[in-house]
């Protein structure tokens, strides 16, 4: 039908115009996006890191830590319920296991019945009851043991893994930069890229710092040269926190009063004197405890313990209500806002430890952008020479209806916030290629029909309409294979895949409703007799 609704004229219209307009803004300096009026979309494709240079790190999860600190956690928890059914035991960790001796070997059974009721399922859901976190067997001594099993560290792991990624997107987002790409790569790796950052050992001491977070009360009595008692442990002082005659170390209790996972919100503050301090605010339950051990400790002191280090040990004054309160120490605004966001972002599960890093310079990426341009433009200049010269007055609306594709693109993928890589630019310029295969169709279609001898109108008519299942096919097909990319892929292939599957949308749009509307207006309005195609 080449008679269009009226209603039909003015969607394919808008589409294209809207396309346009959001496709603008990437070709425009910042100076000219900042005169671009206010009620127009503003929004840029997103350079990715081989395009604008940035950061990429590949780091490594400590594993073995996460195994001892279940070890240590499942040991406790083990050890409390025996003592709470009356088993008098001692117990010791070594060569990854838990080994338990009980003083009375004739409560084995007993003492095997209490541990099986510590056992965790790990990975469970609605249609499967998970695997054990632990397998326990009496040995040839009558000593117990107890090992973690790998099936429910594989869970951990991963568990530790998808903990890690997000807490350091939560960080790296708090720098305030744009489109990171942070993933698992293999088994407990995490990959990361920053576009547009240049300072890789900033992004380190971001991303690695463990910032595990506690208060624990000072035990004043001890000296520095004096044994630590059970119960207590010695941690060393900042090094800000270090001055002539005071002790370079604290001895503080094990029990922890407080830790980060109680904190709500923490950031740059000003202490009475307007120096730089970190704000902090604990949760309900945070704040009633806090405030209930420092009612019952004032004037004694407390540590804030960051990473086995102690970042400030005040001394309590009154009882601290409300449930906040700042840190002082000897912070500059920058060191005090990078703590801030440590605490507020969350501890990581695990140490991380670099394994691979590259910085990739704007000098590089502006090559690759340039090499990009240079491809896309010859491509398309070929494209559309060659259609032109085969088809002559339809070959310029073709021409045309790919250069709305190629804006219609950078629109859709401005608007959708997307990253554009080097393999993304692989996408567009073969999705121009695509674009006018589908306008070939539809010629070669008219063509053949002209020439079996139907009339101009009915020729186009017909052909349009043949060829319209011919292009569905062959862009649903590779269509399918884009999502397939996308699913599976990682990195530079999804950023292939994502451009390809626009390219797609929008090069079925321009050749099916775009072109076909062109030829149908020119076709109603001259009522030809003849085609020259």
């Amino acid at each position: 039908m080449l008679n269009y609704p009226r209603w039909k004229k003015i969607l394919i219209s808008l589409l294209s115009v809207l396309g346009i307009l959001a496709a603008i803004p990437n070709f425009l300096t910042d100076a000219q996006l900042a005169k671009y009026p206010d009620f127009l979309p503003k929004n840029r494709v997103t350079l990715g890191l081989d395009l604008q240079g940035g950061v990429y790190l590949l780091m490594e999860a400590d594993l073995t830590e996460v195994r001892k600190e279940k070890l240590e956690s499942k040991r406790g928890d083990i050890r409390d319920a025996l003592r709470k059914a009356k088993i008098v035991l001692r117990s010791s960790i070594r060569n990854n296991a838990i080994y338990i001796n009980l003083t009375d070997k004739s409560q084995t059974k007993k003492a095997l019945d209490v541990i099986g009721g510590t056992v965790e399922k790990l990975g469970g859901s609605l249609t499967g009851r998970g695997v054990d976190d632990i397998d326990y067997k009496v040995g040839d001594d009558g000593i117990i043991v107890v090992r973690l099993t790998e099936e429910g560290l594989k869970i951990r792991s991963n568990e530790v893994v998808n903990q890690s990624i997000e807490v350091i997107r939560r960080r790296i987002d708090g720098m305030g930069t744009t489109e990171p790409t942070i993933q698992q790569q293999g088994e407990g790796r995490i990959l990361i890229q920053v576009p547009g950052f240049d300072d890789p050992q900033k992004l380190k001491n971001i991303i690695g710092k463990t910032a595990k977070l506690s208060f624990q009360l000072v035990n004043e009595s001890i000296g520095v040269n004096d044994r630590v008692p059970p119960g207590y442990i010695r941690y060393p002082m900042a090094e800000s926190e270090r001055r002539p005659g005071a002790p370079a170390s604290l001895v503080v209790s094990k029990r922890k009063i407080l830790t980060g996972e109680n904190l709500v919100k923490a950031g740059l503050s000003y202490d009475q004197d307007k120096r730089p301090a970190v704000s902090f605010r604990f949760d309900r339950i945070g704040g009633k405890k806090f405030a209930d051990v420092t009612r019952k400790n004032v004037n004694h002191q407390f540590a804030i313990i960051l990473d086995n280090v102690i970042i400030s040990a005040p001394n309590i004054r009154s009882a601290i209500l409300g449930g906040s309160g700042i840190i002082t120490g000897n912070f500059t605004v920058e060191s005090a806002s990078e703590l801030g966001l440590l605490l507020q972002a969350g501890a990581l599960p695990a140490r991380l430890t670099v394994v691979e890093e590259r910085t990739v310079g704007p000098d590089l990426g502006s090559d690759n952008i340039n090499a990009g341009k240079i491809a896309a433009i010859i491509g398309l200049l070929a494209v559309m020479v060659y259609i032109l010269l085969t088809y002559g007055a339809f070959g310029l609306v073709a021409n045309f209806a790919l250069i709305i594709n190629i804006f219609l693109i950078f629109g859709l993928l401005s608007t959708l916030g997307a990253t554009l890589t080097m393999p993304g630019v692989a996408g567009i310029v073969l999705t121009v290629g695509m674009a006018v295969d589908a306008n070939v169709l539809i010629f070669e279609r008219i063509r053949e029909e002209f020439r079996n001898g139907k009339k101009a109108m009915s020729a186009l008519d017909t052909g349009f309409e043949k060829a319209f299942s011919t292009i569905v096919d062959a862009n649903v097909t590779t269509f399918i294979a884009a999502i397939i990319l996308f699913q599976f892929g990682s990195g530079p292939i999804k950023g292939f895949a994502v451009t390809l599957a626009i390219g797609i949308a929008t090069s079925m749009f321009t050749a099916v409703s775009l072109s076909r509307l062109i030829i149908s207006l020119w076709a109603v309005r001259k009522r030809p007799t003849t085609l020259k195609i």
